[in-house]
């Protein structure tokens, strides 16, 4: 049996907000115990955006997913030419219970009010820099479950888009679709096997 390792027992020595014009970005000046049992003391920059919630809904008799598209600044300055990510839906728990804001931005993003939700997995998006945890959920949809366009809200420019699952498992493969969360929940909703019931 491997052996736990010991708590690092961290403290923080000095803390510094660096900006908080949009989110929390502080420098933070700490030490920590090793693992050889030696004091280490580090400067790390961490950023405070919230936690939050991502969803995939999908439809077995129509083989579908439905995904959506929008502008992802960041993405643009590193290289993604247009700037555009086809992605699962998601957004900021801001205050809210996980399930609730899955269902709230699935209502927002796609106009489906969802019923059943699955949880599947919950995890830390970029641990050395952020701190943000995203709640992963998959939810069947369909098209009495249609209560608006979607398209999201306030200055949110997002296209809704359906589509056959192959055809978005294959774009997870040739670099259209790049986004960690989204290939994430596809392959959970592929090794699930639903997808394949139909096919039988």
């Amino acid at each position: 049996m491997e052996e736990v390792k010991k708590s690092p027992d961290p403290k923080i020595i000095e803390k510094e907000l660096l900006s908080d014009s949009w989110y929390l970005l502080h420098k933070y000046t700490f030490e920590y115990t090793s693992q050889k049992g030696e004091i280490v003391s580090q400067v790390r920059e961490v950023y405070d955006r919230g936690s939050g919630a991502a969803i995939l809904l999908y439809n077995i008799k129509k083989h579908s997913v439905i995904l959506v598209r929008q502008f992802r600044l960041p993405t643009w300055i590193n290289g993604n030419a247009g700037g555009y990510l086809i992605e699962a839906v998601a957004g900021l728990l801001d205050g809210d219970d996980p399930e609730i804001c899955a269902r709230r931005e699935a209502e927002e993003e796609t106009g489906y009010r969802i019923k059943d939700i699955q949880k599947v997995c919950s995890m830390y998006v970029s641990p050395g820099a952020v701190t943000e945890i995203l709640h992963c959920y998959t939810a069947p949809y369909a098209e009495d479950m249609k209560v608006n366009s979607g398209g999201g809200i306030e200055d949110e420019n997002i296209e809704v888009l359906e589509m056959d699952f192959d055809e978005a498992w294959a774009m997870t493969g040739n670099g259209m679709i790049c986004d960690a969360k989204t290939i994430l929940l596809l392959q959970h909703l592929r090794l699930s096997g639903l997808m394949d019931r139909l096919k039988e």
